[in-house]
């Protein structure tokens, strides 16, 4: 251990200020990942598996286990392959966020402020009737790819629109309603499911608002059609059993003019209704 502790100290020595901005970008790089994957079942596959190779570390030299440190040394390399594969959907979302980020600029959406009391005024009706909806709010990220699996209708959003559209048995009521800005751009879309563990009183309709939310920056709005409670979907997560007012301060938050969507979810999602 003192020639470990000798070689760190020696190591530590000849550090200049190149490896020091080297090794601080490398910190900002792992901290960032880090936080992408806070409340995420990710993280808590990270942690299982930084608590078995410490350990295997541990103890290979602990006990000088020649094979084990052989292993470890060699599969040092697959290990990292098999993390950016594991990790796909999380490395994804951070590259598209720097995308966005990059993006936000020079490139405007619609914004909806203006159709937040419309949404909000047509999830109450539906809930209150019991009819099944999905609402999917475009960002930064676009959809086109989801819009091209429905019907296009390029029409003024409205409360009735809206309700037509859900209305048990309506030919568009089967899939997600995807609006771009103060416009309903396409109706009946399909959406990709998450895998994420929801409890079991939720659906393929929250499954399918977590698993657009989890792809792209997109907010989606479920009425269920079992029980009629109003959720919201935004980067990965679910905010459940929402009223009316609570549903506005919700949108406003996520998808209103100047705001953080991340962090205002973030800063709810360990409430009564959050569900990771």
């Amino acid at each position: 251990m003192s020639d470990t502790f000798r070689s760190f100290l020696d190591a530590l020595g000849s550090i200049d200020a190149r490896d020091a901005v080297d090794i601080a970008l490398l910190t900002v790089g792992i901290w960032w990942l880090l936080l992408l994957l806070r409340g995420t079942s990710a993280m808590s596959l990270l942690r299982g598996a930084a608590i078995m190779l410490i350990g295997a570390f541990a103890l290979a030299n602990i006990f000088d286990l020649t094979v084990l440190n052989w292993l470890l040394r060699n599969l040092l390399t697959g290990l990292l392959l098999g993390m950016v594969i594991i990790f796909q959907p999380e490395i994804r979302r951070a590259l598209e966020r720097v995308g966005r980020t990059g993006l936000r600029a020079v490139r405007v959406r619609g914004g909806y402020d203006g159709v937040i009391d419309v949404i909000a005024g047509a999830s109450q009706d539906l809930a209150r009737r019991q009819h099944g909806a999905l609402l999917v709010l475009e960002r930064e990220t676009g959809l086109e790819d989801y819009i091209s699996t429905g019907r296009r209708l390029d029409a003024e959003t409205s409360e009735e629109l809206l309700e037509g559209i859900f209305y048990r048995n309506s030919p568009l009521h089967d899939g997600a309603t995807v609006l771009r800005g103060d416009r309903i751009v396409a109706a009946a879309c399909t959406l990709p499911l998450s895998e994420a563990p929801l409890p079991p009183q939720y659906g393929t309709r929250h499954r399918a608002a977590v698993g657009i939310s989890e792809r792209t920056d997109a907010v989606a709005v479920v009425v269920s059609e079992e029980t009629g409670e109003i959720a919201v979907a935004a980067d990965g997560r679910l905010l459940a059993r929402l009223d009316g007012e609570a549903l506005r301060r919700t949108l406003r938050s996520l998808v209103g003019s100047a705001t953080n969507g991340h962090a205002a979810l973030n800063g709810r999602r360990n409430g009564p209704g959050a569900v990771a």
